[in-house]
């Protein structure tokens, strides 16, 4: 039956075209007793069979009864996946210039992809440092935040495979205490080149939320918020080129580390 099944049979329709062969011929009421299909998937069954010329109906006393078709009528159902498979694949052929003219009228689309939950943040954070050359990531932080959800392993991890890669950073914070002294606390014993170039804004301005530039084309966001913990990968050109571009106004307006 397997082998049946890979030639273009569906599951049942192999049971009961074998049922068929090994009784001989059977009402449909005995191979759904020798199948252990229910009658109404049997009758079904049959008929596609029969439509396909698989097998044959003939009346016996006033009832139908089936009985296989000589074997070679198998290669003609196969014939016909193959002439059928081949009508769907002109078909599509002739309409993909009509496809391709939908899709150039509406250009690509950003590659989007969402995250939630500290499990999968965490996650959003991995893609950040999945590369093997180095690059300059740009960040938007209120990174008080990252204290409060990050376990210290991770965040470790996170900033030694930087180093690893050689991935700087420049980075717009909240000018608060603990943000100034970021570094300081989260870069010690990092290469010095590593280490992130802070500039600050006034805190009352920044929403509890990041925003990070990285790679060539992405754009992570992540809001910080515990009741709705989640975040957002944009893997697009347009979009991260304007975004570096806001990023670059505000690091030319932001208070440079004193």
């Amino acid at each position: 039956m397997e082998k049946l099944q890979k030639s273009g049979f569906t599951d049942k329709e192999s049971k009961v075209y074998v049922a068929v062969l090994e009784l001989g011929g059977a009402f449909p009421s005995r191979i759904a007793e020798y199948t252990s299909l229910n009658r109404t998937t049997v009758y079904h069954t049959l008929l596609n069979l029969s439509v396909r010329g698989i097998v044959n109906e003939i009346e016996k006393k006033n009832k139908l009864f089936y009985q296989a078709e000589r074997p070679g009528k198998v290669i003609g159902f196969a014939q016909d996946q193959i002439r059928m498979a081949e009508d769907k694949l002109n078909t599509m052929k002739s309409i993909l210039p009509d496809i391709e003219g939908l899709y150039g009228a509406f250009g690509i689309r950003p590659k989007i992809t969402y995250y939630e939950g500290l499990d999968e943040i965490l996650g959003l954070y991995r893609e950040h440092i999945r590369f093997t050359e180095p690059y300059e990531m740009l960040a938007m932080s209120n990174a008080d935040k990252l204290r409060e959800f990050f376990p210290s392993d991770f965040f470790d991890m996170y900033v030694k495979t930087k180093e690893k890669i050689g991935i700087t950073t420049r980075g717009i914070l909240p000018d608060t205490a603990e943000n100034r002294t970021f570094n300081a606390n989260r870069y010690e014993g990092i290469r010095a080149e590593v280490v992130p170039s802070m500039r600050f804004f006034n805190y009352e301005q920044f929403p509890s939320a990041e925003i990070t530039l990285y790679g060539k084309n992405r754009v992570s966001i992540v809001n910080f918020d515990k009741k709705a913990l989640m975040g957002t990968i944009i893997e697009d050109d347009a979009i991260y080129s304007m975004m570096k571009a806001l990023f670059e106004m505000s690091w030319n307006s932001a208070l440079a580390k004193e």
